[in-house]
């Protein structure tokens, strides 16, 4: 009578983690006296409605444009004197 030797191996499963890359699209600026003026409206709009002065990101996220349109937008505002600075804040002149 021979013995037989079975021979178990323990199978393990190891998940490894994985993060899902997503393409950020990064947005364009465009330089541009026509682009300006249309930001400097979304800007204007978006002080204009919450009637009290509003961070740079504040305005972004009220006017739907990014920050650095804002900031663009911003610019024209006060090269025309229409809003003034006050701290961190910006608000309608």
């Amino acid at each position: 009578m021979t013995e037989k030797k079975i021979k178990t191996t323990a199978k393990t499963s190891s998940k490894k983690a994985t993060t899902k890359k997503t393409a950020v699209k990064e947005q364009e600026l465009i330089l541009d006296a026509v682009n300006a003026g249309y930001k400097a409206g979304d800007v204007y709009q978006a002080l204009a409605n919450a009637g009290s002065a509003l961070t740079v990101g504040e305005i972004a996220k009220q006017a739907n444009i990014s920050e650095a349109d804002t900031i663009l937008g911003i610019g024209w505002l006060f090269k025309e004197g229409k809003i003034k600075g006050d701290k961190d804040k910006v608000t309608l002149a």
